[in-house]
């Protein structure tokens, strides 16, 4: 089936699934550019199409004008000075004339015609050029973001590694002071009692003693 103009409006593109894919705007309006440039040459081409059915038509025209000439009844004057075959010379060439008007109406419009399929040509070669092109940058800039991502999460792993780290290096150091202080609190209190014994004991001898 031949691609026509509403053909090139209706296409739809799949969307990358990535931001930095290419952008709708702009394959829109090249592509309002290929509907402009082919329907101007289908109008040229009705155009021609017209002017070489108006010449066919002038051309009947003139082919039955000849005929009611060459079939009206002539003067008796006439047909005595003119020959017949000199009669007949002018709708020979007038056929002729047409003839080659016509040749040159149908050559003129295979010309538009072939050029205009030409242009319509390139016109879709550079469409899906400029698609290809597009995916392919899409397709570049996606694997660029993605080994960005991949690149950023190792970096962030590590540092979160070196986080842990250092927070169980902190905690360790946590720990060890609380058992410091919890044994030097401990020998503390152990003294103190001690001292209340001693200081109990040496006051119940003084009272004993009395």
């Amino acid at each position: 089936m031949a691609l026509t103009p509403e053909d090139v409006v209706t296409k739809q593109f799949q969307h990358v699934r990535f931001k930095e894919g290419f952008d709708p705007d702009e394959v829109d309006d090249f592509l309002d550019e290929i509907v402009v440039e082919w329907r101007k040459t289908i109008a040229e081409n009705e155009e021609l199409k017209a002017r070489v059915a108006e010449l066919e038509s002038g051309a009947a025209a003139a082919a039955a004008a000849v005929a009611v000439v060459e079939t009206a009844p002539e003067p008796e004057a006439v047909v005595e000075e003119v020959p017949a075959p000199v009669a007949a010379a002018p709708a020979t060439g007038g056929a002729a004339a047409s003839a080659g008007i016509i040749e040159l109406a149908q050559r003129l419009h295979d010309e538009h015609v072939a050029e205009g399929q030409a242009q319509r040509d390139k016109l879709i070669s550079d469409a899906q050029a400029q698609h290809d092109k597009l995916i392919s940058d899409a397709q570049a800039q996606a694997a660029s973001i993605l080994a960005d991502a991949e690149a950023k999460s190792r970096d962030e792993i590590a540092r979160l590694d070196a986080e842990r780290a250092t927070l169980e290096t902190r905690i360790s150091e946590l720990r060890q002071f609380e058992r410091d202080y919890r044994s030097q609190l401990r020998g503390f209190i152990e003294e103190k009692l001690r001292d209340l014994d001693v200081a109990g004991a040496t006051s119940g001898s003084s009272v004993s003693a009395s």
